[in-house]
């Protein structure tokens, strides 16, 4: 039996683009975006904690090898998909992210059908901004940025952009003002996420809820997971989309 295996397997069309996704769970729903190289075991249990918070988890597919372990060939392999791909910027700065449409798509289905204030949508690592360009669409309502890592902090411009057009971003700045607050959780000596913290701060005030981890390591959720920043996340979940009444 594979870590997949009990999560359901479909897929989702927007714009002529289509991506597989796995799904499991009940409850309000969470978009999970794996970090590179892809659907690796790490992710998998993070998803099936989020499950059985009382979520309904969307995993999408978007690169590398679903299951394949954290190693030099299956990160070698995913950057490989990553910089043939016109779905992602990589260096440039104030642009958005192009498959940030097809995740706000999903993201507007998956609201439509379960209903609520909204859903949930987290990105880790090269794909931890995603989140911030899904919440231009009211339909996330609880935004997570962990560990953002693109465009590649080469430089100072590069390593306080937030992977957001300028349009995208006074659309976040709108949504924050009007009480859709951003929870960002990354290790406070990671250099992989530059400066985006700080910028953030600075664009969102106190609508950015940052969570500075103690420590050189990366993958909060995952790899190098920290028990505190789970609970924190999956807390931030409950108080956005299953509001006490």
């Amino acid at each position: 039996m594979t870590l997949l295996d009990s999560w359901t397997l479909g897929e989702h069309t927007a714009d002529g683009t289509t991506h597989p996704t796995y799904r499991k769970g009940s409850g309000p729903g969470v978009v999970v975006i794996h970090e590179i190289p892809g659907l690796t075991p790490q992710v998998i249990a993070f998803g099936e904690e989020v499950v059985a918070a009382g979520f309904t988890v969307v995993m999408p597919h978007l690169f590398g090898t679903p299951e394949a372990p954290i190693g030099a060939r299956s990160v070698a392999g995913a950057f490989r998909q990553v910089c043939v791909s016109r779905e992602f910027t990589k260096l440039a700065t104030g642009e958005t992210t192009p498959v940030a449409g097809w995740l706000r798509s999903l993201a507007r289905d998956l609201h439509a059908e379960l209903g609520g204030p909204g859903v949930g949508a987290l990105g880790m690592c090269f794909t931890g901004g995603f989140a911030l360009a899904m919440m231009v669409d009211t339909s996330v309502a609880a935004p997570v940025v962990c560990q953002p890592s693109a465009p590649f902090p080469v430089g100072r411009r590069r390593a306080g952009d937030v992977n957001l057009s300028p349009s995208d971003l006074a659309a976040v700045r709108e949504r924050v003002a009007g009480g859709c607050q951003v929870l960002g959780v990354q290790y406070d000596g990671d250099v992989a996420t530059g400066t985006r913290f700080e910028t953030l701060t600075r664009e969102l005030g106190e609508g950015f809820v940052r969570i500075d981890l103690p420590g050189r390591k990366h993958a909060t959720l995952t790899l190098h997971r920290d028990q505190g920043a789970v609970d924190r996340v999956l807390g931030f979940f409950e108080d956005k989309l299953r509001p006490a009444p």
